[in-house]
């Protein structure tokens, strides 16, 4: 535990964005239920990349689009279909980007 005049300890696992991550690893990094994750698939804001035993599995990227996706129903009041659309919307842009830094875009 911290006292007042030091900050608290942060810890954390860094992940590869192909790396692949279980629905209850999912779920305890975003802090989120179950439910809330199977939600996001029916949206089409996530997608399970296989299967281990009867749980899905899901990519380390999964962790930044449901922390987009709920901080756009949190922040923005924006409801599932909506966050789904700003999601593909940021990843064009960030794809773009990265083209125009690449300076290929013909």
């Amino acid at each position: 535990m911290a006292t007042s005049d030091q900050q608290p300890v942060l810890s954390g696992e860094l992940l590869e964005e192909d790396n692949e991550i279980t629905l209850v690893q999912l779920c305890q990094t975003c802090r989120v239920e179950a439910e809330t994750v199977e939600a996001l698939v029916e949206h089409g804001i996530l997608a399970p990349s296989g299967k281990r035993g009867s749980h899905w599995c899901f990519t380390a990227a999964s962790v930044k689009r449901t922390q987009i996706a709920l901080r756009l129903q949190r922040d923005l009041d924006v409801n599932l279909p909506g966050a789904a659309l700003a999601l593909e919307l940021l990843e064009r842009i960030d794809a773009l980007e990265a083209r125009l830094r690449k300076g290929d875009l013909s």
